[in-house]
């Protein structure tokens, strides 16, 4: 069995009108959301084997301050640059190639591809994703080639404002 943690970046700042998008940083809400939903998945045990993000600057600190709750060393992180504004093949593309010695991957992306590949791969019916939202998949497979549409079982869906932390 493969689970897979989608993870959207946490909340953006938009002061600096001078960056360019894939430069955006966390703003102060995003900086906070990050280690408390990285604690509320150690609390249910579902740590990653491995980590998958974007090297988008909001996208790489979120990974970054999971990794360092989790006790995962942000070195190990696969950066993958097809994840920024990836579609929703292209993401299940990176997915069906991830290393199938890992069971357990968590993919550090952006909207509005990880909400369209959610609800791609699993019984999903996610109108949004919100900013350091955590959506878990799991899938009957030994290989994560064999993911694709409608074969995944959505076991948590979990958001910053969710402040009991209970998953749908």
């Amino acid at each position: 069995m493969k689970k897979l943690l989608m993870i959207r970046h946490g909340k953006s700042d938009w002061s600096n009108r001078g960056l360019g998008d894939f430069d955006r940083t966390l703003n102060e809400r995003g900086l906070r959301n990050a280690p408390e939903m990285a604690r509320r998945l150690a609390e249910r045990n579902e740590v990653p084997q491995a980590v998958v993000s974007s090297p988008a600057v909001r996208a790489k600190t979120t990974a970054e301050i999971f990794c360092r709750e989790w006790g995962y060393p942000a070195t190990d992180i696969l950066f993958k640059e097809e994840i920024y504004e990836a579609s929703p093949s292209t993401l299940l593309k990176v997915i069906n190639g991830l290393d199938d010695r890992y069971d357990s991957v968590a993919l550090f992306g952006h909207n509005p591809g990880l909400t369209e590949i959610v609800n791609q791969l699993c019984n999903s019916d996610l109108y949004n994703l919100p900013t350091c939202g955590v959506v878990l998949i799991s899938f009957p497979f030994a290989s994560w080639q064999l993911l694709s549409r409608q074969t995944g079982d959505q076991l948590l869906f979990d958001y910053p404002k969710n402040e009991e932390g209970e998953a749908d």
